[in-house]
């Protein structure tokens, strides 16, 4: 049974280091996460789409949970 979106943790993620460097596909998925700017954080439901985007680039990002 999927939980409802308010029982759902939220993930607060942000760019700590750039992307330039890193390849196509590196770059398009912290774009996809929907962070821009260095030091910009965004909020994600915590959902296993997006711990996979994070695993993939965690390297460039700090992420706290709510």
């Amino acid at each position: 049974m999927a939980k409802k979106k308010s029982d759902q943790k939220a993930l607060e993620i942000k760019l700590v280091k750039s992307p330039i460097g890193y390849s196509k596909r590196q770059k398009g998925t912290v774009r996809a996460l929907g962070l821009r700017k260095l030091n910009q954080t965004v909020s994600h439901d915590d959902t296993l789409v997006i711990r996979g985007m994070i695993a993939k680039v965690s390297h460039l990002l700090q992420v706290t949970e709510n």
